[in-house]
């Protein structure tokens, strides 16, 4: 068995309420996530699966630090993640990288492809000195599927697949070890989902890559993940191999 890259336990997000206008008083708290623990190992593709508003997209932000914890921990290769900051925390990141659902919000309309897949570079030049950018950007494009010409293209040029592919040539760009992909077929068509659903799939094969796939569709989750989480009210309530949770599962809830 693969060794476990990142473990996750006791993980809490809770947003306040509050009561009030210039003096604010919290009333209570939304408890999007309320006790998550999974492990995710080596190559390994875990899907986690839930309606909308059971927290999953919660977890996936804490996960690349998008949203701090209230509480729990969040260990990367032994380390706790929660625990660190400045250079420490910099150098984790660069390993977990997200796809994220939306392609025609998370690409800037004012960046030409070229600069949206070579930012990265700007914040960790180590993994791209200056002049080789350029050549770097077109051999991701060409690993996505993408023409290297369309460089110098906009984001309103390309379809709502092609978009996708330039968010995951930018989450490759730095290399990670890890790919936390929230929910990023559900805003395409069904054939394009096919599509990118197999890029994923061989992309990890290429580049050892190891994916939290998180999904409300449980077809396209039993497609790709080796297990599955099931996540209901701000728990994952029942994880194990996927033709254990699909076939023989034990909470009401999946």
């Amino acid at each position: 068995m693969a060794e476990p890259i990142l473990e996750v336990g006791g993980l809490v997000k809770h947003y306040p309420l509050t009561r009030g206008v210039l003096f604010k008083k919290q009333v209570g708290a939304v408890k999007a996530v309320d006790g998550v623990d999974f492990t995710l190992r080596k190559g390994e593709t875990l899907g986690i699966v839930g309606e909308s508003g059971c927290g999953k997209s919660t977890v996936a932000k804490m996960l690349v630090n998008l949203e701090r914890p209230t509480e729990g921990a969040i260990r990367y290769k032994g380390e706790d993640i929660t625990k660190l900051s400045g250079k420490a925390l910099k150098s984790v990141r660069r390993n977990i990288q997200m796809v994220f659902q939306d392609p025609y919000t998370s690409l800037n309309p004012r960046m030409t492809v070229g600069d949206i897949i070579g930012e990265p570079y700007d914040i960790h030049p180590e993994v791209a000195p200056k002049g080789d950018r350029r050549r770097k950007v077109q051999d991701l494009l060409d690993v996505v599927g993408l023409n290297p010409e369309y460089i110098n293209r906009y984001p309103h040029q390309f379809s709502g697949g092609q978009r996708q592919r330039i968010g995951i040539a930018r989450g490759l760009a730095l290399r990670p070890e890890v790919i936390v992909a929230d929910e990023p077929v559900s805003a395409l068509d069904v054939s394009v989902q096919a599509q990118v659903i197999n890029l994923l799939d061989r992309l990890q094969s290429e580049f050892e890559l190891s994916y939290l796939f998180i999904a409300h569709d449980l077809s396209i989750v039993r497609h790709i993940s080796d297990r599955v989480g099931v996540m209901y009210l701000g728990r994952i309530v029942e994880i194990g191999r996927d033709a254990e949770i699909y076939d023989h599962p034990t909470h009401p809830y999946t």
